[in-house]
Formats: structure tokens, C-alpha cells, sequence
């Protein structure tokens, strides 16, 4: 019972105003032991560019499903839904084999694309529901007094879509941090491209 209540987290509160208890060194050691710090860049690089990505293109292509009149728009919308019930594993050969003759495996290119297709079925069809909500006076407001679809979309839709345009990156972005199966498939175990994932698991 002694060796519980001397050690832990509590123990702090015993002399709160002693500084010299307060330090950073653990974290430092983490980071600067067995490449820690390589992979935690590496995954800031994996992650980063392959949430901003997914929003940028699902923003447009959401605005052209919910607000454009195309043909084949409908069946368009319910090619990429079905795309959500694809599993990943189904994909990984396949794309690996197409990834091993452009040169792309064990590259941060071939993440960002892989995780882009892998995020834009779920970040369009969130973003083009929001989209479609959106109260329809306005963008015809807009349209009345010259506004073009470009117009719309940045004066309109985007600043009203701040929320789902959150909630969408916070999802890419621990879904991505958090993912080993694509990336241990597409960049492999080498120390110069795996993220804190990978080399957690090693």
C-alpha cells in the first residue's frame, strides 16, 4: 500500500509548489529514443497533407452534388456512397501492384493518394448532405443578383459549412494518425517513412 500511495500521478499534489518536480524529460527521451522523433515527423507528414487534401476535393465535389444540375449527377452521388462499403483490405493488393510499377511504394505520394481515396467517399457524402441542408433562398438570393457558382461556393457555402468542415478534418486526421494497415501495405517498415504507427508496432 505504501509503494501505491508513493508513487503515481497524485503525488504531485503533496508539494505543489515545488517546481523541480515538473519536467518534460520523460517526453524528451521518448522522442530522441529508437527514431521516435523521425516517425512522429513522419507521421505529421503523412497526416497533414492527406486531411487537407480529402477536404479540398470533397468541399468541391460535394457543392457540385448538392448545388449543380449535371447529368448522371444522381448516379454519380450513388457510386461514390457505394464506395463506402468497399472494404480497404479488398483494395491493397491490388493498388500495392499498381503502386510497385509507378514507382510509388514506400513513398509519402503514394500514402497521400491512397488515403485520399480511402477518406473522399465518406468526406463527400457528409459534406454534400450539409451542403444540400443548407437553406436554398440564400444561394438563390445570390444567383438573382449575378452571383456564380464560384461566388457561392466561397462566400456562401464554405463559411456556413465551418462545422462539418471541422468535424470532417478531425475525423481524417485521427483516422489517418491512428491508421498501421495502410501504411505498414504502402510505405513499408523502413525507418525513413514510418510513422509513429509502424514503429510502435516493430
Amino acid at each position: 500500500r505504501n509503494d501505491v500511495l508513493s508513487s503515481g500521478w497524485w503525488t504531485v499534489f503533496r508539494h505543489l509548489l515545488d517546481f523541480e518536480q515538473y519536467t518534460l524529460e520523460n517526453y524528451t527521451e521518448v522522442i530522441t529514443a529508437s527514431g521516435m522523433g523521425r516517425a512522429f515527423l513522419n507521421s505529421l507528414i503523412v497526416t497533414i497533407p492527406s486531411t487537407i487534401i480529402v477536404i479540398i476535393i470533397a468541399a468541391f465535389a460535394a457543392y457540385a452534388f448538392a448545388r449543380m444540375e449535371f447529368r448522371g449527377r444522381h448516379v454519380l452521388f450513388v457510386v461514390v456512397v457505394g464506395l463506402l462499403v468497399v472494404p480497404i483490405q479488398m483494395t491493397l493488393i491490388p493498388i500495392l501492384r499498381i503502386y510497385n510499377g509507378l514507382g510509388l511504394a514506400g513513398t509519402f505520394y503514394g500514402i497521400w493518394l491512397a488515403h485520399t481515396g480511402y477518406g473522399l467517399p465518406f468526406a463527400i457524402f457528409l459534406l454534400r448532405n450539409f451542403f444540400g441542408a443548407l437553406p436554398k433562398d440564400i444561394f438563390e438570393s445570390a444567383f438573382l443578383d449575378g452571383a456564380s457558382h464560384h461566388t457561392a461556393f466561397f462566400r456562401l457555402a464554405l463559411p456556413l459549412s465551418v462545422p462539418a468542415l471541422a468535424s470532417l478534418a478531425i475525423f481524417q486526421f485521427l483516422w489517418v494518425w491512428n491508421d498501421l494497415l495502410v501504411a505498414l501495405i504502402y510505405l513499408g517498415g523502413t525507418e525513413q517513412v514510418s510513422p509513429l504507427t509502424l514503429r510502435l508496432s516493430s
